[in-house]
């Protein structure tokens, strides 16, 4: 009995051990998943800062998760956050934001952040002396027009002061004018801004992202070049608009006057017969070839102000302001160069 006992025992531990060297070499030959490497997350509001941050990621990047908030055919004044914004915005490693009187929700959504390490970039903080009021000009419908936008070295109540540029001109020194991407002076600066984010919240790409928004910054300079040379070879120097005046960077950087029925950040879509007539007057006055809109907009002023005038010939033209846009997914095809390039077409048209 002991004999058996003593083949069993020695049988039950040769199985033993074949069954645990079946395993191990089963084990050997399956190696642990490695996890995937986190993705950076980097969340944008509008359309240009989205653009803007592609370029300097070098397009679709396999190590960045780049979400722009802004809905498709949402106009950045009237924008709600869903839920799930303010939880891709709470968890992401970089926030870049325009900073004018439209992100206000996004300070208060800060403080709710989970990530505590998060890089936030507020462009209006980054142009400085550059950032400019909003202002009216003669003509303008601004009687319900009220907005507080603060400059980001305004502290203990003292404002950052202007001068008055010409008698024509009212600058309301409580408010700035959020809409700084339509100058690619602006552009070039905010470019700097968020390779820097970038390369603060991922070291490992910094060299990458500078040498994209090296290249992206020639680009900009040798549109605004064509600009610059567009304005001084153009007869007429005004534009009018029948609508919201969201250019002022714009029209500032190439010593362009304008005229308009409202204010950029207006909701206004009625402007008060002393506007139509005033704007319609202006037209006839300087000969100008066209009334100028803005994307998304009604032409109801602009045809009421066409219909006043002397002759009714002018054209009615559209800048784009990018203030409302295509989501994300549809902006694979468009981008903020291709969209100032079209506008550079407009202006040469308006300016003749």
């Amino acid at each position: 009995m002991k004999k058996i006992l003593s083949i069993f025992l020695c049988a039950l531990m040769l199985s033993m051990l074949g069954c645990g060297g079946g395993n191990g070499e089963k084990a050997a030959q399956t190696p642990e998943a490695k996890p995937e490497p986190k993705k950076l997350k980097v969340v944008t509001t509008i359309f240009p800062l989205y653009d803007w941050t592609r370029q300097i990621l070098g397009g679709e990047s396999s190590n960045v998760e780049l979400t722009m908030l802004l809905k498709s055919g949402v106009d950045m004044h009237s924008f709600q956050p869903t839920a799930d914004d303010l939880v891709k915005l709470s968890s992401c490693d970089v926030l870049i934001y325009v900073g004018g009187e439209s992100d206000q929700w996004i300070e208060d959504a800060r403080k709710e952040a989970v990530n505590k390490n998060m890089v936030v970039l507020r462009l209006m903080d980054a142009l400085g002396d550059r950032l400019k009021h909003e202002e009216s000009v003669e003509g303008m419908d601004t009687h319900k027009h009220h907005h507080d936008h603060k400059h980001p070295d305004e502290k203990d109540g003292h404002k950052h002061e202007e001068n008055h540029k010409d008698n024509e001109k009212h600058e309301h020194h409580d408010e700035y004018d959020e809409h700084i991407w339509l100058s690619l002076k602006n552009a070039a600066l905010c470019a700097d801004a968020i390779t820097d984010a970038l390369a603060r919240a991922d070291a490992a790409h910094a060299e990458t992202y500078k040498a994209n928004a090296a290249d992206y910054r020639k680009k900009l300079s040798a549109l605004d070049q064509e600009y610059t040379a567009a304005a001084l070879a153009s007869p007429t120097k005004t534009l009018l608009f029948g609508d919201r005046f969201p250019f002022r960077y714009l029209v500032d950087d190439y010593g362009l006057k304008y005229f308009a029925a409202f204010p950029g950040c207006s909701a206004e879509t009625e402007a008060s017969f002393e506007t139509i007539a005033f704007l319609a007057a202006k037209l006839d006055e300087l000969k100008l070839p066209a009334i100028l809109t803005i994307e998304g907009g009604s032409r109801k002023v602009a045809e009421t102000i066409l219909y006043n005038t002397a002759k009714h010939d002018q054209k009615i033209l559209v800048l784009d302001s990018m203030q409302s846009t295509v989501g994300d997914k549809s902006a694979a095809g468009r981008d903020y160069l291709t969209v100032m390039r079209s506008n550079l077409e407009v202006l040469k048209e308006a300016l003749k």
